[in-house]
């Protein structure tokens, strides 16, 4: 336990927002499933291209643009190699996960009904455990397209069963949605294993790896996985930048979301003919400092090690959970969801809104309703939750103010 302390100790001098004070207390920032905060060697990155080499990239032919074309491309390159991707992947740069899921989301029915992927009469299946962002789009293309929607449901402890997968999948199944861990309850599904019964029924994968970017992130060539998602802003990166990472088979499927300027090879007043990959997925001056940041980001979990930061948030998480979980009145969801970096729980007669308040007042960042998976706790029967979430600059000091601050809260409110 020494060693995962000094990591977060050691981490934290890196983080300059961390050193402020709120409300005369240290910060113990535990939002990190929301977002994460940036070290100063993304910080060196950002305000050494707004300062040196910004410009818009691709159609410059002088010195500016040609930096700036070869920093974002060399961003996408050492994103994909992050990511694991293989020589049959690509990278395309979006504002998020959000923006990610609905471009394949959108993508995969917009051609219309003689050449989309989601035709009247199909299936979708989406796991129970979502992000709002993740059933969202699903259920606006189920609309669209005329195909139907289903819900992989999980069971009472919120976990997901391959069983009641191969029960959903049909011939009809062409598309599987799931999430690389739930943010509303830490819980980790099998995804592995369920990418893989959908990808056998010939269904198309989609997997929102947004919980898990920042740490413990999939290498996507070792999955039977089409589309992957992730988010700058969980991964020590800048707010407003993602990926949407997938085999080019697949990308290819997708009608472009954003058309405009530089997703095109020509155009007319009649027509145009769209760009080949990635660029005809990226319409738009794109967030080129962002991307360079981003990869910054990546860097530096390399740096650290993501085993080292994924045995560390576990450690976090399971103090965390365990003396939470000896508090009276006090129910932890997803007590089993060990490989987590997030802990929820609900107090007995206590709202979360009045318990978060009176953390902030001792210092403590914490998240609490329902986290954009209102499906999954009504399904749950817990409602609003409060949720502490960690990174690799948190300590187990934070922990025990943490288990201090709720035990004094729930004595406050009762």
């Amino acid at each position: 336990m020494h060693a995962l302390i000094d990591l977060g100790t050691g981490l934290r001098a890196q983080f300059p927002v961390l050193e402020q004070r709120v409300h005369g207390q240290p910060l113990a920032y535990l939002d990190n499933a929301a977002t994460t905060h940036m070290p100063v060697a993304v910080l060196d990155a950002l305000r050494a291209f707004e300062t040196q080499d910004r410009a818009n990239i691709h159609r410059g032919v002088h010195t500016l643009s040609q930096r700036a074309t070869d920093a974002f491309e060399r961003a996408r390159s050492d994103l994909k190699r992050f990511v694991g991707a293989g020589a049959d992947h690509e990278l395309v740069f979006t504002s998020g996960t959000t923006e990610a899921l609905n471009l394949v989301a959108h993508g995969l029915w917009a051609d219309g009904p003689a050449s989309a992927w989601l035709r009247a009469g199909d299936e979708i299946i989406v796991s129970g455990l979502e992000h709002h962002a993740n059933l969202i789009p699903w259920q606006q293309a189920a609309r669209r397209s005329g195909a139907t929607l289903h819900i992989l449901r999980p069971d009472a402890q919120g976990r997901l069963h391959t069983a009641d997968l191969e029960r959903l999948l049909t011939p009809r199944t062409r598309v599987l949605a799931l999430t690389a861990g739930a943010n509303a309850t830490g819980e980790r599904p099998p995804y592995e294993t369920l990418l893989a019964l959908a990808a056998r029924a010939g269904a198309l994968t989609v997997l929102d790896a947004a919980q898990a970017v920042g740490h413990a992130m999939p290498g996507i060539a070792t999955l039977d996985c089409d589309f992957m998602a992730f988010s700058g802003h969980k991964m020590y990166g800048p707010m407003g930048t993602g990926a949407l990472v997938g085999r080019r088979t697949a990308l290819e499927r997708l009608a472009p979301l954003r058309l405009g300027g530089d997703m095109v090879e020509w155009v007319s007043y009649e027509g145009a003919g769209f760009a080949g990959l990635p660029a005809r997925l990226e319409g738009g001056t794109p967030n080129v400092a962002g991307a360079v940041g981003l990869a910054a980001a990546a860097a530096f979990i390399e740096r650290t090690g993501r085993a080292t930061l994924d045995a560390h948030v576990h450690a976090l998480r399971a103090h965390a959970a365990t003396g939470l979980a000896a508090i009276d009145g006090v129910t932890v969801l997803a007590p089993q969801a060990h490989q987590s970096a997030l802990v929820s729980f609900v107090a007995e007669g206590v709202h979360p809104h009045d318990i978060g308040t009176l953390l902030d007042g001792q210092g403590i960042a914490v998240r609490t309703g329902h986290h954009c998976a209102q499906p999954l706790l009504d399904h749950l029967g817990l409602g609003p939750t409060t949720r502490a979430s960690f990174a690799g600059y948190n300590t187990h000091e934070e922990v025990e103010r943490l288990l201090a601050g709720v035990a004094r809260s729930l004595e406050i409110l009762k």
